[in-house]
């Protein structure tokens, strides 16, 4: 198998690195940029703020915020009106996932045609989109930094999972303090949604040395620094960490994909406009178990990565340890407890588990399932798990 290695040419880190966007887009001889973000940010002032900093370097920008928490076909429609009107030769998305997915839409159609609808599954495009200035203010999705972008089909109510070399940005940035002051809970998904990305690349059917050693450092970050990041929102060096963290995680399932958490989560964000973060959140423990018996051997580094002690366990007994600790971790970090307190009826279970099936991210998850065992997997998490609540499937 020949492994591809998928990451942004340029990836800046740290505090104040938005100042740089201008700069960098400067010397790429770049005049125009759609700036994509969400309402909340140009609401808070944050959208003109960063526009502010790249208008210092003679680029005009012309800020699109209708990019919705779980961007839609429209809103990529409604995108690429304003980058032709306005005649742009570039974008810069200011968010998290949504505000990035949203951006890579409107990039895929503005140099390839057609709709968003076309690209859906894999390298569907043929042109590489305008430059692409990926600035985060969230630690979770990775989308700065990754070939996936996720768009809701509005008619269908299905999340289109795109994952194409041509989506990846030219320029990642990662400023902590664009981070700070967001709320817990929005921290909490988000930093979940990160240990999602490491744990399903780490027992990829794609995973390699490569993806494996971002996954678990990953991991370790996020045991470390998660809880503090949601406990005082203000903490700069928990924030600086779970950046380093999300991106790591980024990395490997950029490069190893994902599994069935990724897979059930796209339907419940399609039907019921959940946050994608907390829906990866309630599945993981679930579909981990399911997964348990494929790779033991994994979960036992997962489960040390997250600070369980394994010493005189067998592989077995270890693996169980790691769902215990993501259980943990999600309770303290105020995850809720299932789809059922969330507005999710067990009589969508059905359409649910059908469309998981025919998702881009269920064909590198190590088991595979039945489509009545993804049912089973979904039924499961409709109610709150705890550790060792539930058999391992056999």
């Amino acid at each position: 198998m020949v492994a591809g290695f998928y990451i942004p040419s340029v990836n800046l880190m740290g505090v104040d690195a938005v100042k740089e966007a201008g700069d960098r887009m400067k010397s790429m001889g770049l005049t125009h940029a759609l700036l994509v973000t969400d309402k909340g940010l140009a609401d808070m002032g944050v959208a003109d703020e960063v526009a502010e900093e790249i208008r210092k370097s003679d680029i005009r920008v012309t800020i699109y915020s209708g990019s919705e928490p779980n961007p839609t076909d429209e809103n990529v429609a409604q995108g690429l009106i304003m980058y032709n009107d306005h005649q742009c030769d570039s974008i810069v998305s200011l968010g998290g996932g949504s505000s990035h997915d949203c951006a890579k839409g409107i990039g895929l159609v503005a140099s390839n045609g057609g709709t968003i609808h076309d690209y859906e599954g894999v390298d569907q495009s043929a042109s590489p989109l305008p430059p692409l200035v990926a600035i985060n203010t969230t630690s979770g999705t990775a989308s700065e930094m990754t070939r996936f972008c996720i768009i809701t089909d509005s008619e269908r109510k299905v999340k289109m999972a795109i994952v194409d070399k041509h989506t990846t940005p030219l320029i990642s940035i990662n400023d902590p303090k664009l981070t700070l002051k967001k709320p817990a809970s929005l921290t909490a998904a988000t930093g979940v949604d990160a240990l999602t990305h490491a744990v399903e690349a780490y027992v990829s059917t794609d995973a390699t040395p490569i993806t494996d050693a971002c996954a678990l450092q990953a991991m370790r970050l996020i045991r470390s620094n998660l809880r503090a990041a949601v406990a005082n929102g203000e903490d700069l060096e928990a924030r600086s960490q779970m950046s380093y963290a999300q991106f790591l995680a980024g990395m490997a399932f950029n490069n190893a994909s994902l599994g069935y958490v990724h897979a059930i989560a796209h339907q419940f964000g399609g039907i019921y406009n959940l946050p994608h973060g907390v829906c990866n959140a309630i599945l993981l423990p679930h579909v981990e178990r399911f997964n348990l018996m494929s790779k033991p051997k994994r979960f036992r580094d997962i489960a040390e990565a997250l600070g369980e002690y394994t010493d005189g366990f067998s592989d077995r007994e270890a693996a169980e340890k790691a769902i215990d600790a993501i259980v943990t971790l999600c309770r303290d970090v105020g995850i809720p407890g299932g789809f059922a307190e969330l507005g999710a009826k067990e009589e969508d279970i059905d359409i649910l588990a059908e469309n998981a099936m025919k998702d881009a991210c269920a064909l590198t998850n190590p088991r595979k399932a039945t489509l009545d065992e993804v049912k089973e997997i979904i039924r499961g998490s409709f109610y709150e798990t705890s550790p060792q609540k539930e058999k391992v499937h056999q």
